[in-house]
Formats: C-alpha cells, sequence, structure tokens
C-alpha cells in the first residue's frame, strides 16, 4: 500500500470520524437545520485546504450522522430534530402513544443504517451512467440552472408565488454581487450569498424578536415541559445488527427506496420521504407493521435521497443539480477559490468515480460505527442532558458567529453587509411566501443567463 493511499485514507477516516462526533451532538438538538449547519461547517473544512477525500467524507459523514440522531429527538421527545424528520412525527408519535417509542428509534435508525451503506455504491454506479452526458449539460448550465429552479419553486411550498420570485429574487442577488464588485473589485461573492440563504429564517426570527409588533408571534406561556419515554431495551447480547431489528419486506422496502432516491436525484429530499411513507402505509396492512414499516423506510428515504442528491450530481455532472446539492452539499461543488463551477473545478475533476465510491464508503461506515452504539444504548439519557445543558439558540449563534467570520473572510465589511441582507431577504420570503432556500439558490445561479438572455446584459 502507497503512502499516498494510507495518507488519504487517513484524511478521510479522520474527517469522518470528526463530522460524526460534531454532528452527534448537533443531531440530537430539535429543530436545527441541516443547511444552517452542514453547510458551514463544510464550507471552513474546504477553505482549511483540507484534499478533496477529507471534504467529501466530512459532509458526507455528517449528513449520515444528522441523519440517524435525528431520529432521537423525533421518537423519544416527540420533537423534530430537523426538517427532514416532519413526515416521521406522525407514526412516531402513535407507537409512542402504544407504549412503543424505542421500538420507532430503532427502526428508524436501523433502516437509516441499512440505507447508507446501499446508497454510496447505487448512487455512484447511476452517477456512472449519467456521466457521458455530462458534456452536455455543461454546454447547457445556463438553461438548465433556468428550469430546474423553477420546477423547484413550483414543487415548494410557495408554489406560484415561487415561481413569480424566481427572476426578481435572481436580480435582486446580481444587484448585491455588482454592489460587492464595485466596492471590492475581483470576481464578486459566492460564500456571502451561500451562507446568507442558509441562515435567513433565523435571520428573520431574530429581528421579530427585536420587534415590539412582531414579538407577539414567538412568545410562549412558558417553558415547554417534555415526557421523556423510559428506556427500553428489546435485544440479547450488546447490540443488534441493524438487518436483524428489520424484517425481510422493511429489507426490501429499504432497497427498493434507495434505488428510487438515486433515480429522482433532483427531486425534493422532503417531498420523497412524505411520498415514500404515503406509498408504504398505504401498502402495510396491520397497525404496528403499518407503523413500523413507514418508520423504517422514510428514514432510510431521508438518508438516501441526501447522498444520492450529493454524490449523484457531483460524480456525473459536477454541478449542483439538486436541491440538496444547491443547499446542504454546496460547498462541495462552489467554494471560491478553491472550488467553483465555471469552468468545473471540484471534487468532480479532482476525484474518480471510484475514488468517491471507495472514500463515500468509508465515511458512512466510520458515521454508522460511531453513532449506531450510541444511539441504540443511550438515546435517552443523551436526549435528557442535551435538552438540560444545550440549547438550540446557542448552536444557532456559533453558526451565526461562523457566517460573520467566512463572509468577512470573503468579501470584507461589505460581504458580511451582503450576507445578512440576503438573509433577511430570503428568509423573510421563505417564511412569508414558501420560497425556499433550494429554489433561492437556484435563482441566483440561474440570474446571470437568465437577465443575459432576457434583458441583454450580466
Amino acid at each position: 500500500m502507497s503512502v499516498d493511499l494510507v495518507q488519504s485514507l487517513a484524511w478521510c477516516l479522520g474527517a469522518a470520524s470528526l463530522a460524526t462526533l460534531m454532528f452527534i451532538i448537533i443531531g440530537l438538538i430539535p429543530g436545527t437545520s441541516e443547511t444552517a449547519t452542514i453547510a458551514p461547517a463544510t464550507l471552513v473544512v474546504v477553505l482549511l485546504g483540507c484534499p478533496p477525500e477529507a471534504t467529501l467524507s466530512f459532509c458526507l459523514a455528517a449528513v449520515a450522522t444528522k441523519h440517524l440522531v435525528h431520529a432521537v429527538p423525533t421518537a423519544i421527545l416527540g420533537l423534530p430534530g430537523d426538517n427532514m424528520a416532519i413526515p416521521m412525527l406522525e407514526p412516531s408519535a402513535k407507537l409512542r402513544a402504544l407504549g412503543l417509542p424505542h421500538v420507532a428509534l430503532q427502526k428508524m435508525v436501523s433502516g437509516g443504517v441499512v440505507a447508507l451503506l446501499l446508497s454510496v455504491p447505487i448512487s455512484v454506479g447511476f452517477a456512472t451512467l449519467l456521466a457521458p452526458f455530462g458534456a452536455f449539460v455543461k454546454s447547457w448550465v445556463g438553461p438548465i440552472f433556468a428550469v430546474v429552479g423553477l420546477a423547484l419553486a413550483f414543487t415548494s411550498p410557495g408554489r406560484w408565488a415561487s415561481v413569480a420570485l424566481f427572476l426578481p429574487y435572481g436580480v435582486i442577488m446580481q444587484a448585491l454581487n455588482g454592489a460587492a464588485v464595485k466596492v471590492n473589485g475581483g470576481p464578486g461573492l459566492t460564500i456571502s450569498f451561500m451562507l446568507g440563504m442558509a441562515l435567513g429564517p433565523m435571520f428573520v426570527d431574530l429581528l421579530m424578536a427585536l420587534s415590539p409588533t412582531a414579538r407577539a408571534r414567538l412568545t410562549v406561556d412558558g417553558p415547554r415541559r417534555i415526557w421523556l419515554a423510559p428506556e427500553a431495551k428489546m435485544w440479547s447480547g450488546r447490540l443488534p445488527t441493524p438487518w436483524s431489528v428489520l424484517t425481510v419486506r422493511q429489507l426490501l422496502y429499504v432497497l427498493l427506496s434507495t434505488i428510487v432516491s438515486a433515480v429522482t436525484f433532483t427531486f425534493t429530499a422532503i417531498g420523497m420521504t412524505f411520498l415514500v411513507g404515503s406509498v408504504t402505509q398505504a401498502r402495510v396492512k396491520g397497525l404496528y407493521n403499518k407503523l413500523t414499516t413507514s418508520l423504517s423506510t422514510m428514514n432510510a428515504t431521508s438518508e438516501s435521497t441526501y447522498i444520492a442528491e450529493i454524490l449523484v450530481p457531483l460524480v456525473a455532472f459536477g454541478l449542483p443539480l439538486s436541491p440538496i446539492a444547491l443547499t446542504v452539499a454546496l460547498p462541495l461543488f462552489n467554494a471560491p477559490p478553491v472550488y467553483g463551477t465555471a469552468p468545473v473545478n471540484n471534487i468532480h475533476t479532482l476525484l474518480t468515480p471510484l475514488q468517491v465510491g471507495v472514500y463515500g464508503t468509508l465515511s458512512v461506515i466510520a458515521a454508522c460505527a460511531l453513532t449506531y452504539p450510541l444511539v441504540m444504548r443511550y438515546a435517552r439519557s443523551a436526549s435528557a442532558w442535551v435538552m438540560r445543558n444545550v440549547a438550540q439558540e446557542a448552536v444557532l449563534a456559533m453558526f451565526a458567529g461562523l457566517l460573520v467570520v467566512l463572509s468577512f473572510y470573503e468579501g470584507g465589511a461589505i460581504g458580511v453587509a451582503v450576507a445578512v441582507s440576503v438573509g433577511i431577504a430570503g428568509g423573510a420570503l421563505n417564511k412569508l411566501v414558501g420560497f425556499n432556500i433550494a429554489a433561492q439558490m437556484m435563482s441566483y445561479f440561474a440570474a446571470s443567463w437568465l437577465m443575459s438572455t432576457l434583458f441583454g446584459g450580466g
């Protein structure tokens, strides 16, 4: 084994382990956004100059860990660990009412682990089939961004309002970028826009808290009371294996959902999770089997969709052509001055599909090996500690501080001003009319082509 290979494997496993340890804690905090946490953390890894295998492994391990651990507050506390856990609230609440929250947790985590082990090779394999069309896709990148972006806007909660906002929002982003270029010179900003959109909803909540007229919408009667489910162990020995927790039929559903996730990599992840849960519950008979099967397949879909939406466009095209690639995983595609998409100079060009498959598989194995035992054995005690000692606001404030540092690094004071301005505008549109982050990101990327095509200027 060569020295270079040993070093690459060490970077891969080290970055994956670091991401896993970080996001075990973050994932236990209810309501923490994937985009607002994973994207900035991955961006730091890129800008620190870590090799591409470390950057890829960090991002994939963070995604894997976050979506395994989000099962804990969802099943045990009845609070969504993040946005992707929302479809699982109802079936997990029914199992909790039956006195079976531990079963919900075991099914969700086990389904997620099996999906992770399958999703990397399936996604890389499907991306390899699409790769021959890469030159065509890159030559039409402007129109493709516009078409995919309008489709994402139409399927966002805002629907026609998001479609109507798609071009005006892009024009505003171009104007802000033009102002930044005029102040600083150079190629303009990218990191500041990405972080502003990612943390936008938090900026809006902060402004509402400062406003006497809007503060009432955030006011609560008192501290939230949370009832923790009792500890329960339903296996012999130290730990079960994920495939022993699931029935043969549940394993089959997990496999099918993983394959479908790779093929439908341009769809929204939460939409796919809702769809898989509805189809599963419609096909399975019996309340217990219906609930446990839907939970295992929905969490499997949550994991596999995220992995597919990162790896398929990354390996096949090197362009962020999926909602997750445009948000959570954008630093893998576009993180100036290290990575870029015009021309494509990112992990797509730095690693072969085989290397992506190997490093990706090792990173999710490392994440599962560290996360699965902790979740299965210590879910209740860990939840209790986090709810008593860690505030969601503290974590979000940490990432807000990271936004200031990274925006200043890219563009100085104007970079920070742009990030905050984009955050306020994007967060308000997200909360008020449902113009979500993925559609906003695609509007930003498509704006240059749209303006040059419609108005004859950039």
